[in-house]
């Protein structure tokens, strides 16, 4: 019975990945128009509680954008900082009067919201002005083109869209994570395109002004730590549709979790939200975790066998992400593919155990039941 449970976990992750890969390849939808000769006012919301590190290489690149600045505002939300975020917000939002930035006050804490960041977006949604309201985190570079890119996937009846954003993985640790987050937005991006219901991502999404405003914003949100996912199913609910566009113009970049202890506290709040998506999606999950168990038990049945599945699904994967990475503009480093199972099986059995140990969340130097 082991056996072949094994066997059919190994056969259908090589035929989900043989079918995603013609997804990809030849019905992938780019969700790229031409631009509006009067282009729409736009704002950027970001929420920032003690980032005086990442900070700096945000502001940098948001003075990079490709945009008239008469046509754009910028608006952070300093979450009650402890460090050196709210002078460099004061000094960066000084030099023009299109950036904005107020500090959350005692009183406003959990005004709307116990998630710190969804409250601080929604307190900032009452300053947004924009046809189209763009979200990063403060610990992110967006690309220059991220504005025009953005606007420039919207199409009828398209409330949400989300980016592509690459974890820049400086070791070994580092480039697990890229591989991660890179498979994980390519599967996502596949159930986009087959009109199946997904996430939002926080660090790199925009929405329609009005779909915002319909589905009642981040006010309106139920208390959660994935705000990101929320607002996609209450957005979802107004009747919006959600589209993903991977292109290097819709590119982000975010710094990796620099330890297991850190990179497990983000992905138990990850995994409160995960047990909420719909069945399609824990089933797919889940073979993807049962994935190894199950080849490791066919290697030691039958070698030949074994090693076969393992390969041959290796394989698959690896063209999978190479084709999303390309059209992502992304650069990986691919002798880390052979040991991504054994990472990702290792990192979400810590992270079950994890997220049902006895231990409150911690994010951004707040404790979370």
């Amino acid at each position: 019975m082991i056996i072949v449970l094994s066997v059919s976990v190994g056969i259908l992750l090589i035929f989900q990945f043989a079918f995603i890969l013609i997804r990809v390849n030849y019905f992938w939808k780019d969700h790229q128009s031409d631009l509006p000769s009067d282009l729409p006012f736009v704002s950027v919301l970001i929420a920032a509680r003690n980032e005086e590190i990442q900070l700096p290489m945000l502001l940098e690149s948001l003075e990079k954008l490709e945009y008239p600045d008469e046509k754009i505002t910028f608006l952070f939300a300093n979450d009650q900082s402890t460090d050196k975020t709210e002078k460099l917000l004061e000094d960066w939002c000084g030099k023009k009067s299109n950036r904005k930035f107020i500090t959350i006050s005692d009183s406003e804490i959990r005004k709307y919201h116990p998630n710190g960041k969804a409250n601080a977006l929604a307190i900032l949604g009452d300053f947004a002005k924009g046809d189209f309201l763009f979200f990063t985190d403060a610990d992110c570079e967006v690309n220059p083109a991220w504005i025009k890119t953005g606007i420039a996937a919207f199409g009828p009846k398209i409330g949400l869209v989300i980016g592509i954003t690459q974890v820049s993985g400086t070791d070994f640790f580092g480039r697990f994570q890229t591989l991660d987050w890179l498979n994980t937005l390519g599967l996502v991006k596949v159930a986009s395109d087959l009109g199946l219901r997904t996430t939002g991502l926080g660090n790199n999404m925009v929405i329609e002004k009005s779909a915002y405003l319909q589905s009642g914003g981040f006010k309106n949100l139920p208390a959660s730590l994935t705000e990101d996912l929320e607002i996609s199913k209450s957005i979802a609910n107004a009747g919006y549709k959600i589209s993903h566009q991977i292109n290097p113009g819709m590119l982000t970049k975010t710094k990796q979790e620099d330890s297991i202890k850190s990179l497990l506290q983000q992905r138990k709040r990850w995994f409160s939200g995960v047990i909420t998506l719909p069945f399609f999606w824990l089933i797919l999950l889940s073979l993807q975790f049962f994935y190894l168990p199950a080849v490791m038990i066919l290697v030691v049945h039958n070698v030949a066998f074994g090693l076969g599945v393992f390969l041959m699904k290796t394989l698959l994967q690896g063209v999978f992400l190479r084709e999303v990475s390309t059209r992502a503009g992304m650069k990986l480093k691919w002798n880390y593919l052979i040991g991504f199972d054994f990472y990702f099986f290792l990192i979400n059995a810590l992270t079950i155990l994890y997220y049902f140990w006895p231990s409150k969340i911690r994010w951004k130097s707040r404790d979370y039941s």
